[in-house]
């Protein structure tokens, strides 16, 4: 199958190309346009020209694919709602002072331990009509929050930008929130709420309604609390309420795809139904009934499940490969796909830039395309043993096509992740039929207690297995430095490698040879870009002081923390350790002079002890020093004055006016994040 041939998947790359372009570089509306205008012309005369001049076909392949490019950015422009005029930020003053917001809370998301979370869309501010995503944090009281998905609510409040990343190689919230077009919070408590006595009645209200119905429904059942959170996840995507612990077990384990609804969920969905349909003879009338029931279980399986984004996106891969399934095309599978992405994309183009929809798409073509090799290595005769190799090859090719993008995301591998998914599957099997038969009960009415309690015991018997595999701790490869030189070259090699594997010849292994070559570039380029580089960062820690000083990849620290000076662990310090590929050189007391490309750097702690009289270039304030901070400009002359996270918020405003008033750069780590010297 040559599957790289496929025009669609020149297309589609064009497509995605075009959302890239789009994304990092912004082209304008009017010039994108005028290409895509000029691009439809030349497609449309190339067309009927191609007809009567073969040797124009190839051309026509070009504007073609010049057409999708286009295509990919307009789409892109087009769903960026802070594009829109009638996006809220464009209303004046709207993060700077209180006004008048009224939303429609649209979805209950996954809350803390001080908040309840709702994404909400806003529907006016002071009676003026804006709209726009947000997300509405509400301070957690003793009893419980009584909204629900469809209130309409007022609140007086300003609304607060998402914080982005205030650490280097820290997880940027901020952008992940901007990609799904939210671009605000705000936070306020029930008692300043004033809720609408209508309730807006969308198909989101709904299937929030059914999923309650289903919640309260396994609770009459006296369902274990535990075991239900974990099956609101494995069946309806609903994570919000899963233990951290619980969580750590399934990564730790390899196991974290099962708790999000993902190809594997709706593929076995999908198989119970043709399962049910057995019956029903293959001819043309029975395909089409099989086929629409198919599609409408899977449409109600996503009301139900809250139509989150990952359940949508799997629905509609699996609606298409059913399609394709219906049409008996030997090729069809490839297309379906690549139909589905599109179709995807091309109304939601942001879904490409989200984790899970790249490692949905990425593990099922790794299984469609790359498991029938593996397959073919052995061919048991033994239907247990048969069945191991089948699900080995499986998990196997999901992981060999993954792999690169899970080190670059997460830089961890769990080894054990063959032997998770071997014990995992008969149990999982079983979770997944009996989950479809209890949800389905629980729409209803409250589900027979004998069913409930085997239900529950599988899913204990799940949890345990997985708590058992994740025990292994050793088998976990933790702070994998991984950057994006890596994961293209991985990926070439990856895909030359099975295209040469599926059928060798001389100029395929050439090219293997080559990637081979390209990876090692990526490791020699990688290490010749960080030998290069010095820097000393502040960071952004709220309790503790953490400066560190960079040569290639030898790192220093500086702290007063005594747990990061015994060596234990620290989100802040080890995210910038794997992203730098730094090694650990000394670690060091905080001192009250630090020298750095020739520069002084002046510290000064809560004792208020500095040296006197001594130029220097830059003046480091933590712990919230009692000092005359204008007498202390005057002695010193810095040229930046920087505060961390660690002092007072009163202090900070003290010391911003103070510098305002000499025109000395002041850099609060705690509003701008980490402060980074070259």
């Amino acid at each position: 199958m040559k599957v790289l041939d496929f025009p669609l998947i020149k297309i589609t790359i064009g497509f995605i190309l075009g959302i890239l372009v789009c994304y990092y570089w912004q082209p304008t509306i009017q010039i994108s346009s005028i290409a895509l205008i000029i691009s439809l012309l030349l497609l449309s005369i190339l067309y009927f020209l191609s007809k009567k001049n073969k040797k124009l076909n190839s051309v026509f392949g070009i504007i073609t694919y010049f057409t999708s490019f286009f295509i990919g950015i307009i789409s892109l422009l087009i769903n960026t709602d802070s594009l829109q005029k009638s996006n809220y930020l464009h209303f004046k003053n709207a993060f700077e002072k209180p006004h008048f917001i009224t939303c429609t809370l649209r979805e209950k998301i996954k809350g803390n331990d001080y908040n309840d979370r709702f994404v909400a869309i806003i529907n006016s501010i002071d009676n003026e009509n804006y709209n726009g995503k947000i997300i509405v944090n509400i301070q957690k009281q003793k009893s419980a929050n009584p909204l629900i998905t469809g209130n309409v609510i007022r609140v007086k409040t300003a609304l607060q930008a998402s914080s982005s990343a205030k650490n280097p190689y820290q997880f940027d919230y901020g952008k992940y929130l901007s990609n799904k077009q939210i671009y605000a919070q705000i936070y306020t408590t029930q008692s300043e709420i004033r809720v609408n006595r209508k309730i807006k009645k969308d198909i989101w209200f709904y299937a929030s309604r059914l999923n309650t119905r289903i919640v309260t429904n396994l609770e009459k059942a006296n369902f274990n609390r535990a075991e239900m959170h974990v099956a609101m996840a494995l069946i309806l995507g609903q994570q919000q309420d899963i233990s951290a612990d619980i969580i750590q077990d399934y990564q730790y384990s390899g196991a974290t795809h099962v708790l999000s609804v993902s190809g594997l969920h709706v593929g076995f969905i999908m198989l119970f139904i043709l399962f049910i349909l057995k019956p029903i003879p293959n001819t043309r009338k029975g395909s089409f009934i099989k086929l629409m029931a198919i599609l409408i279980s899977l449409g109600l399986f996503a009301i139900v499940s809250g139509l989150s984004p990952p359940v949508l996106r799997s629905v509609v891969m699996f609606s298409f490969l059913a399609i394709g399934n219906h049409l008996r095309r030997s090729t069809n599978t490839y297309h379906t796909l690549l139909v589905s992405v599109l179709l995807i994309l091309l109304f939601e183009p942001y879904f490409l830039f989200d984790v899970g929809f790249q490692l949905s798409y990425i593990a099922l073509f790794s299984i469609l395309w790359l498991q029938p090799l593996l397959k073919n290595i052995c061919d048991p005769k033994n239907k247990i043993v048969n069945y191991i190799w089948e699900a080995l090859t499986v998990s196997f090719a999901a992981q060999i096509g993954t792999f690169p993008i899970c080190l670059y995301y997460f830089h961890q591998f769990p080894g054990l992740f063959f032997v998770t998914n071997i014990l995992i599957l008969p149990v999982l099997s079983f979770i997944m039929i009996a989950g479809i038969i209890v949800m389905v009960i629980s729409v209803f009415h409250s589900c027979p207690v004998f069913i409930v309690v085997i239900f529950e015991k599988s899913i204990y018997l799940l949890n345990l297995i997985i708590h058992y595999v994740a025990s292994f701790q050793s088998f976990v490869i933790r702070d994998i430095s991984f950057n994006f030189y890596y994961l293209v070259t991985f990926y070439l090699l990856t895909i030359a490698t099975i295209v040469w594997l599926k059928n060798p010849n001389y100029n395929k292994l050439l090219i293997v040879l080559i990637t081979i070559i390209l990876v090692q570039i990526s490791f020699i380029f990688t290490k010749k870009e960080i030998e290069n580089q010095q820097e000393l960062i502040v960071f952004n820690a709220k309790k503790k002081t953490i400066i560190t000083e960079r040569t290639g990849r030898n790192i220093a620290l500086f702290t007063n923390d005594s747990l990061l000076k015994n060596g234990s662990k620290n989100g802040i310090f080890d995210a910038y350790l794997v992203g730098n590929f730094g090694h650990l050189k000394a670690i060091n007391p905080i001192k009250n002079t630090l020298f750095f490309n020739n520069k002084r750097i002046l510290l000064i702690d809560s004792s208020g002890v500095y040296p006197k009289k001594i130029q220097s270039n830059i003046i480091v304030l933590t712990q919230s020093p009692k000092i005359n901070l204008d007498r202390l400009l005057e002695e010193v002359n810095p040229k930046v004055v920087v505060a961390d996270a660690t002092n007072s918020y009163s202090f900070q405003k003290y010391w911003e006016a103070s510098c305002l008033k000499k025109n000395i750069p002041f850099h609060s780590i705690r509003e701008k994040g980490y402060f980074k010297l070259n």
